[in-house]
């Protein structure tokens, strides 16, 4: 993926980043996200002011997209968190793995110390080894925390790494 290029999202991306984020929320099997969530809400979700997202570019067309953030205000400010969706004609192409890269960069960048992510569905097995692979640690085990559609009530994972 020489071609790939992050980038900071803008207001005119919204159109691709919907394209997207809704095959993901309407399938319901890996983020805790209302299936049903309409266009508006999802992408101010996505592009919440407490947030600054990022968008994965090949050829002018979005690949993937990602978020980074605090994961807590006050004493835990200083780890963030962040969330990624990769498009699903673009899963298996390194997507994931360079938006991840990066993130861990930009994070350092902008002062965190840590990097956590809240609720990693368990089925989510390609998402759970590409972090592992990325450093992440899995540091705690929520069960039953996530209803899968199709695997009914499955596990979320707590996973962490220092920068």
């Amino acid at each position: 993926m020489t071609g790939l290029a992050i980038r900071p999202a803008r207001p005119a991306d919204a159109p691709a980043l919907w394209a997207v984020l809704e095959p993901v929320i309407r399938a319901g099997d890996t983020y805790a996200l209302d299936p049903d969530m309409g266009e508006a809400e999802a992408l101010a979700y996505w592009l919440g002011p407490d947030r600054e997202t990022f968008v994965a570019e090949e050829d002018g067309r979005v690949l993937g997209t990602y978020y980074v953030r605090a994961n807590q205000a006050g004493g835990g400010r200083h780890v963030c968190n962040c969330g990624y969706v990769t498009a699903p004609a673009s899963a298996g192409r390194g997507v994931a793995r360079r938006m991840c890269a990066h993130s861990l960069d930009h994070a350092r960048a902008r002062g965190f110390r840590a990097m956590q992510f809240n609720f990693v569905v368990s089925t989510n097995t390609r998402a759970v080894a590409l972090w592992r692979s990325m450093g992440f640690e899995t540091v705690g085990r929520l069960p039953g925390a996530f209803r899968h559609p199709v695997h009914g009530d499955v596990d979320a994972l707590v996973m962490f790494r220092a920068l």
